[in-house]
């Protein structure tokens, strides 16, 4: 995993920043297009918040780990978090209501998905093109 790089964050909404500086650095090491980039950053605060807000309800000391592999033409993301179990790719939203919208986004901007709780983790992989 050549082009692999991976992080741990807290589950603190305060981490956003350092999420975002995250994805331009791997952008820039491994010039994935901005455009990419851009969608990656949505991706990754969509499933950060949703973590934070519904998952562990508010900020925690909880980790979350992020793993980025360039895999042309794209990235592959591997994102895990220690909230209750939840399947976010099955999730769907009704018209009219208000929330879920993110989640739905998500989904339609990966290429490839596949949800997993293992050893006391959600784990959410995503294929997103360049």
């Amino acid at each position: 995993m050549k082009n692999a790089h991976s992080a741990m964050f807290i589950a603190q909404r305060g981490e956003l920043a350092r999420i975002r500086a995250f994805v331009e650095d791997f952008c820039a090491r491994t010039g994935f297009p901005r455009e990419g980039g851009l969608r990656l950053n949505v991706v990754l605060e969509e499933l950060f918040v949703n973590t934070v807000t519904h998952g562990h309800r508010g900020d925690k000391d909880a980790p979350v780990w992020v793993t980025l592999d360039q895999r042309p033409p794209g990235v592959r993301v591997t994102y895990e978090d220690t909230a209750p179990p939840f399947n976010p790719l099955a999730y769907t939203v009704e018209m009219g209501r208000v929330g879920g919208l993110g989640v739905l986004l998500t989904r339609e901007l990966a290429t490839a998905r596949e949800y997993g709780y293992l050893f006391g983790r959600n784990r959410v992989r995503l294929s997103l093109a360049g």
